[in-house]
Parts: structure tokens; C-alpha cells; sequence
């Protein structure tokens, strides 16, 4: 893999709303707070949202999986990643 390649998804593979639309609560409550928020780390999900980290990962999986958000670690702290909303309008 070279450097250059993103860490998740291409923008050609954006999902869209609909792509939200059939999955769980939680999940679509994660992306409206993204929508929101800009980026976020898993912690501040689970603050913002008042939800288990637990469920705050599964929903962030499910988010993933419909390439709806793209995550990349941070540079003030490596141990963490940072979630970002990625859809296509």
C-alpha cells in the first residue's frame, strides 16, 4: 500500500442519506450528531450522544460498512481516531 492511498473509503464510494435510512437508531443518531459536530472522536460521540461506548462503536461499524464516514487517527494523540460524516449530497 503506498502512502498516498486514503485510510478508508474513495469519495467515489460516498453513501447518501438513503444509505442511513434502514440502519438502527443508533446509528443515525451518530451520523446527526457528525453532521453537526464536523469530527469527533468515539468519546466525544458517546458524550454528546449520552450512549454506551459500546454501542457508540457498533453504530460507528455500521456507519462505516455504508461508507458514510471516514476516520483517520489524530495527530494530538495517536491512540485515537477521529470520525467525520462523508455524504454525498
Amino acid at each position: 500500500m503506498s502512502t498516498s492511498e486514503p485510510l478508508q473509503h474513495d469519495s467515489a464510494a460516498r453513501g447518501t442519506w438513503d444509505d442511513v435510512r434502514d440502519l438502527p437508531p443508533s446509528a443515525k443518531l451518530v451520523a446527526k450528531v457528525l453532521e453537526y459536530n464536523e469530527t469527533m472522536t468515539q468519546q466525544q460521540i458517546a458524550d454528546e450522544t449520552l450512549l454506551p461506548a459500546r454501542t457508540v462503536r457498533y453504530a460507528l461499524n455500521r456507519l462505516d460498512e455504508e461508507n458514510v464516514i471516514r476516520s483517520r487517527f489524530s495527530f494530538s494523540d495517536a491512540r485515537k481516531r477521529l470520525y467525520t460524516l462523508e455524504i454525498e449530497s
